[in-house]
């Protein structure tokens, strides 16, 4: 099974896929990332010091997941294994689709190439303020993405609102300003 856990940042993500792990005796992996060529393209991604085209920005990201898709995922389901995953497409669709205004069909196309058409079991979407989320966030070093302003947020959160609403049979929103516990028991409830 996979079970994808998506959101604005700030929303909780981390937390909530360490509580899936323990709970659910689950492998974890995080895009991008995941694997060698998956997490070097991670790190040009997040680069505050480069200026990244939004075109060339879907590319990469979707070049990362379709590596850890043939080198990790895909075995790992194969193999009957639960997988939850920290961001996976619906996490390009809103950020470039939306935030970027690259537009949802064409990166859902690009995507599906790069999965194969791989599609997640359950999705996860910690619904939280943009601004509420950049606040949980202020404290740290703020990646390329982080520093994009809250206008990008905005739109990347109604994106994620019109993704939500589309698959309601895949997507579970969840409240993400309550506390972690409470998030925690009602992605659990809803699995």
């Amino acid at each position: 099974m996979l079970i994808t856990v998506e959101g604005l940042d700030g929303a909780g993500k981390s937390t909530l896929v360490a509580g899936l792990a323990r709970a659910l005796d689950a492998i974890v992996l995080r895009e991008p990332g995941g694997v060698e060529l998956s997490e070097r393209i991670r790190a040009l991604v997040a680069d505050p010091a480069l200026h990244v085209d939004p075109r060339a920005e879907a590319l990469l990201f979707a070049a990362a997941r379709a590596q850890l898709v043939a080198e990790r995922l895909r075995p790992l389901l194969d193999s009957g294994a639960t997988v939850v995953l920290d961001r996976f497409v619906d996490s390009s669709l809103a950020y470039q689709g939306g935030g970027r205004g690259l537009g949802v069909r064409e990166v859902r196309d690009l995507n599906r190439f790069a999965t194969g058409g791989l599609v997640p079991d359950r999705t996860l979407l910690l619904r939280i303020d943009p601004s509420a989320g950049l606040a949980r966030i202020a404290g740290r070093e703020a990646d390329r993405l982080e520093s994009a302003g809250l206008g990008f947020f905005e739109a990347i959160a109604r994106a994620y609102d019109e993704l939500a609403a589309a698959e309601p049979e895949r997507f579970v929103v969840l409240d993400a300003s309550q506390p972690p516990e409470r998030v925690l028991a009602d992605a659990l409830q809803a699995l």
